[in-house]
């Protein structure tokens, strides 16, 4: 058997503070990568062009960076549970490490490929959260049970020592010309384009694929909008945010190296203003984790809600109500401003993820797994954990301290589009309305003909009147 050791990438596309890469180079310097394009995953029907192509320019950049640490990238497009046994029991490696991961069809491959691997007497990594500061292990309430509200979570989590970032793996041995031509036999093939596998997209990325582009954008945000975070995140007209969650989705960025950088800038602050901002990001970057650990602890949130009251709730999930919310032609601008944003860019502000999903459960009264599915359909960054907390929390049917949350459209758009500046950039045929119309969304009904804009396709007062009752109706039935 050689010192080979294959490294299986799946959501940690980078060679900086990677935790099992720093594991499998202090074993050997040969260290290969290995990326397995899952025909389970990607002929799935929730799965975003866009995604695919961040990816595919995440998976080059990674290609480079191991050209650069002496080694190099292999990339196979089978089901995982053969494809990487065959490769590493082909090559003679020693071992496959990889990273785990929370969800559950990861879960289930990841027992089956450790199967696989026994059965070929070749050994695994024991588990490494690469993409996590904390395991879900490590994270209990004094009961010692999962936590279920984020507030204690938080504190918890918070309160416990972070792991430094790790060495960028370096000085690494490639496969021989030999073992080259063995792995070409075994599956290996040239990394495919995102239209080589069925998905067009034609739009810019919010972020440019791979680590280097991921290092600038942190390296921007912390040196400036940072700073005024907490007030500027809200408003989707603004670049307030980050936009580093398709970076977080791919692991192209060490969770390690993003804490230490906040907390190294906490030490530096200058002023109560600067430390809430830089605070409020840290509790964001703690949502992702709570909603990671939430979901490996109860898979069954990829399945629907987590409260009684909405596991049998009485949608009415009309049809034409949620073409007309995935066209963002519902006659509530600022709704149908952020689904065009999403549509167009494969982005969406999380505030006016908020709107919409709200609207969609609330007003429209559809099942949220409906949105929730659209949302993977397009997002460049879709994540499950994060797309179904976020939903979850939206429709009042996850892991929440408070039960009830309406959003009212045209309070939503007063408060974070106050100019309509927002709306006006994603609604081309609204650009003309008087701002008062356009964020209270009463536009008169000769200037919508005049447009051609659609009017208010449900009555916000009379589907929450409706939605309470329907819901206080499912709370009796689970008293």
């Amino acid at each position: 058997m050689s010192d080979l050791i294959l490294f299986w990438h799946r959501r940690d596309l980078r060679i900086c503070d990677h935790t099992g890469l720093a594991a499998a180079r202090k074993q050997t310097p040969k260290v290969v990568g290995v990326f397995c394009l899952d025909p389970q995953i990607l002929q799935r029907d929730d799965i975003a062009p866009a995604r695919v192509d961040y990816m595919i320019g995440c998976l080059q950049s990674l290609q480079q960076g191991y050209l650069q640490a002496g080694s190099q990238l292999l990339i196979l497009q089978n089901n995982p549970v053969t494809a990487i046994p065959n490769l590493a029991e082909a090559l003679n490696a020693k071992a496959v490490f990889w990273n785990w991961d929370v969800e559950p069809y990861a879960q289930i491959r990841d027992r089956d490929v450790i199967s696989a691997l026994k059965a070929k007497g070749i050994q695994t990594l024991e588990q490494n959260w690469d993409q996590l500061l904390h395991s879900p292990d490590e994270i209990f309430s004094g009961a010692k049970t999962p936590y279920t509200v984020y507030t204690p979570f938080w504190k918890n989590w918070n309160s416990k020592p972070k792991q430094p970032p790790l060495a960028t793996l370096a000085n690494c041995e490639n496969l021989t010309d030999a073992e080259q031509e063995i792995a070409k036999n075994s599956g290996v093939i040239n990394l495919p384009s995102a239209q080589d596998l069925g998905f067009h997209w034609d739009g810019e990325l919010i972020l440019a694929p791979g680590e280097i582009a991921a290092q600038e954008r942190l390296e921007s945000f912390t040196n400036y909008a940072i700073n005024s975070y907490d007030q500027q995140r809200n408003y989707p007209d603004v670049e307030g945010t980050s936009l580093l969650s398709p970076a977080l989705k791919f692991g192209v960025l060490g969770i390690r190296t993003i804490w230490q950088l906040t907390t190294e800038l906490l030490a530096n602050s200058n002023s109560e203003e600067v430390t809430n901002n830089i605070t409020t990001w840290q509790k964001e970057l703690a949502w992702r984790e709570f909603y990671q650990h939430a979901m490996y602890h109860f898979p069954e949130l990829a399945e629907g809600a987590y409260r009684d009251v909405f596991k049998n709730f009485p949608w009415q999930n009309n049809e034409k109500h949620f073409q007309a919310w995935c066209e963002g032609k519902t006659g509530y601008p600022i709704v149908d401003a952020a689904m065009r944003q999403l549509n167009e860019t494969g982005w969406m502000h999380n505030r006016c993820r908020m709107i919409v999903a709200n609207f969609l459960t609330k007003d429209l009264i559809i099942n949220p797994q409906w949105g929730e599915k659209y949302f993977m359909q397009k997002l460049i960054d879709g994540d499950l954990s994060a797309n179904n907390g976020g939903w979850q929390w939206s429709a009042s049917s996850g892991m929440d301290p408070k039960p009830l949350r309406i959003f009212n459209p045209a309070s939503q758009a007063q408060k974070f589009d106050p100019e309509g500046e927002y709306i006006r950039q994603w609604v081309k045929e609204l650009r003309s309305v008087d701002t008062t119309y356009l964020i209270s969304g009463k536009i008169p009904p000769l200037e919508l003909q005049s447009i051609n804009y659609p009017a208010p396709i449900v009555d916000h007062k009379k589907q929450q009147a409706l939605f309470k009752q329907l819901y206080q109706e499912q709370k009796e039935v689970h008293s």
